[in-house]
């Protein structure tokens, strides 16, 4: 069935990584469709592809526990509108995008109201890691779910939830800017080595890792020698973190620009990270690793009784199996880390483990072969006009 030149197509994301999704979905089904009609809740990137937005995403961002009690009164009264405003466009389909908090209320909501609109859930809660209850009852209000990570459909067809395609992870697009060519390979292999630090970016983790961190970037260099670290962050946190590494021992090269990162993925020999989506991403560059994280005693308690993986590490996860080294809570001290990260400088068994688990990303994540924001249009565009038949 040819598609049609007038779908409308209700998106809603709530926050960057969410945005920069819809943006890429977004320019796929104009390429795909013609002339689509968008609304919907969207940042900056899906501002500039057509998407006016009601309001800014960012008043949907809480930091601190502190500030939940002051925000929430707006943030329900936003799922409101945002829910009333989608069943008032009656869309072909809505596509709701990662942030499940909000983004799921939403989709409730519409589902409660006008059964008819299709619903599609770009990026899996993490069902598979906590509460797997919510995959079954996604059923309810999810008509089909586009996963970024492999394993994906298998856990939700296993917890009974909606029909789930792995579309491919957002990162399978950018593996050619965080790998090498000949030149930086052979840097890569030089000395002084380039060892990547990367401490987060929220409060609470600079908070809790810098201090480990930078013990431990002081110890490895008293073991290995000479190397340089180079400690990739936003620009608004750049000035912070020059103030509070100017007094380590082995300073770092403070970058900010995404274009630098890129670059130093290319070149890096080893990095010391905390765990999050950065370990995939420094998997799909080829760069080993060792993982650190913590978390507050009361969040640690929570968490050991409820998280249900075998790894918190995204590139564990991903690859089936624990390759590389994580130290948490009171695992995460500067020897510790220094001890692990040592042998990932020099050619040794340690290194050559993690990078022969990375070389099999291109077959897990279909690398090169699946393009995740054609794919979930192809999805999207199916579902919208399987949708449009049955209303005829």
């Amino acid at each position: 069935m040819p598609a049609r030149s007038d779908l409308s197509i209700h998106l809603v994301a709530a926050e960057e990584s969410g945005d920069l999704l819809g943006a890429a979905l977004m320019r796929a089904l104009k390429r795909d469709a013609g002339d689509v009609q968008f609304a919907g809740l969207g940042g900056r990137a899906m501002a500039a592809e057509g998407l006016a937005s009601p309001f800014a995403i960012d008043e949907l961002s809480i930091i601190g526990v502190a500030a939940i009690p002051r925000r929430l009164p707006l943030i329900l009264r936003r799922i409101r509108e945002t829910a009333a405003a989608v069943v008032k466009a009656r869309p072909d389909l809505l596509v709701i995008i990662d942030s499940p908090d909000f983004t799921h209320r939403v989709a409730r909501r519409v589902r409660k109201a006008d059964p008819s609109i299709p619903i599609v859930d770009y990026v899996s809660p993490s069902v598979w890691a906590w509460r797997p209850a919510r995959a079954r009852a996604m059923r309810a209000y999810i008509d089909h779910v586009l996963a970024i990570l492999p394993f994906e459909p298998d856990v939700h067809a296993r917890l009974g939830g909606p029909p789930c395609t792995y579309v491919g992870h957002p990162l399978s697009e950018r593996a050619g800017d965080l790998r090498p060519n000949e030149q930086e390979r052979v840097r890569r292999n030089s000395a002084p080595p380039v060892v990547l630090v990367l401490p987060g970016s929220r409060t609470g983790e600079l908070n809790r890792l810098l201090t480990i961190f930078a013990r431990a970037v002081a110890l490895t260099a008293q073991r290995v020698g000479p190397f340089e670290p180079v400690l990739p962050t936003l620009p608004h946190l750049a000035e912070r973190l020059r103030a509070a590494t100017a007094a380590w021992p082995v300073r770092p090269r403070i970058i900010v620009e995404a274009g630098e990162k890129d670059a130093a993925f290319r070149v890096a020999r080893t990095a010391l990270a905390k765990s999050g989506t950065v370990t995939l991403e420094l998997a799909v560059a080829g760069v080993p690793m060792v993982t650190a994280y913590k978390i507050s005693a009361l969040e640690a308690f929570v968490a050991r009784r409820v998280i249900r993986v075998p790894s918190v590490i995204l590139a564990n996860l991903v690859l089936g199996e624990n390759v590389v080294p994580e130290f948490l809570q009171d695992a995460c001290t500067p020897e510790r880390l220094a001890d692990a990260l040592v042998p990932l400088i020099e050619d040794t068994p340690a290194r050559r483990q993690q990078v022969d688990a990375f070389a099999n990303l291109n077959a897990i994540m279909q690398i090169g072969t699946l393009v995740p924001s054609a794919r979930a249009a192809e999805i999207v565009l199916a579902l919208a006009q399987r949708a449009d038949k049955k209303a005829c």
